[in-house]
């Protein structure tokens, strides 16, 4: 497998890739090309078919596993790749998980961390919720593969597992410093606080936000998830359930973050700050890993600053 990354100028490639995206334009002089993007799990490349009409250039779709054959070149200080040959490529001939942006971490050692939260848990009532999620498998099994966003930060398969373990993580530590936190209603909602995700974006390798979360979004969705689960255990507290529902709805911290709610309670403001900490110290991990240079990278419109990496120099 050749990844995108490792392709220089001047090379000849055949190969598979993802189809990312597909579009036919024109050229100054009316002619029809196509753009194409091109992926793997390493990044992508800006392709063109200059050609539509070559016998070599068969039908193929956007989310397609495509075998191409052309030449990379250099344009305007970016790797660009003319596809001379394409065709969609039989199943035996690429491995899914070549194509899929993934986590750093292993997903089951996560998932078992995760599960030792959950255990930790002494309310009974707050247990048997999520139980209700976590021990369900088909659900635990979509939890473990899906993004937490299409962009910005953790937008990799098992990106919501590594996010909603990390905020749990965060939250723990809070509860332990602030001790008129509630931490089982904490971690609880930590676990909890993202779990409409699930039904907001698709599964790799499309990864784009279903009717349902173009619709509704993930903070109504997971609202309704949990308060469904919440209905079906025996005497649930309804205060209970409404500090957690608050928790949830709650959990951006600002009505223009797409909150229906401000935090109103400890547990919530907890939450709310851990949540923006890993999703801004991610999307700052990604900036950085994304460019190999101690300069300065320029405005970040998510971390609303001019950014760059620490020098260690000293």
């Amino acid at each position: 497998m050749r990844y995108i990354e490792t392709l220089k100028d001047g090379e000849r490639i055949s190969e598979v890739y993802l189809c990312k995206s597909k579009s036919i334009a024109l050229t100054k002089t009316g002619k029809e090309y196509a753009n194409v993007m091109l992926a793997d799990k390493t990044g992508q490349i800006d392709s063109k078919i200059w050609d539509l009409n070559s016998g070599g250039i068969a039908e193929f779709d956007v989310n397609d596993y495509v075998a191409v054959t052309g030449q990379v070149t250099s344009y305007n200080g970016a790797l660009q790749f003319k596809i001379e040959r394409a065709r969609i490529a039989s199943e035996n001939e690429y491995v899914a998980a070549d194509y899929v942006p993934s986590s750093r971490y292993n997903i089951d050692n996560m998932f078992a961390e995760l599960m030792k939260y959950v255990d930790s848990v002494k309310s009974t009532y707050m247990k048997q919720l999520l139980y209700s999620f976590f021990k369900d498998e088909a659900f635990a099994k979509k939890f473990k593969c899906v993004s937490a966003a299409k962009t910005v930060h953790h937008g990799f398969a098992g990106g919501l597992l590594e996010h909603s373990l990390s905020v749990t993580r965060l939250c723990d530590k809070m509860s332990s410093n602030y001790d008129f936190l509630n931490r089982d209603l904490l971690i609880t909602c930590a676990m909890l606080h993202d779990v409409g995700k699930v039904k907001e974006l698709s599964e790799f390798p499309k990864n784009d936000y279903t009717d349902e979360g173009n619709f509704l979004g993930h903070i109504v969705i997971g609202y309704e998830m949990v308060m469904e689960k919440v209905k079906q255990i025996d005497g649930f507290p309804d205060m209970l359930a409404m500090q957690i529902g608050h928790c949830i709805l709650s959990h951006h911290g600002e009505l223009e973050y797409g909150s229906p709610k401000k935090p109103s309670i400890a547990e919530a403001v907890a939450l709310s700050m851990a949540d923006n900490m890993d999703a801004k110290l991610e999307t700052l991990r990604e900036a950085l890993e994304a460019k190999d240079t101690n300069d300065w990278l320029g405005y970040n419109r998510w971390l609303d600053s001019n950014i760059r990496r620490t020098t260690n120099e000293f």
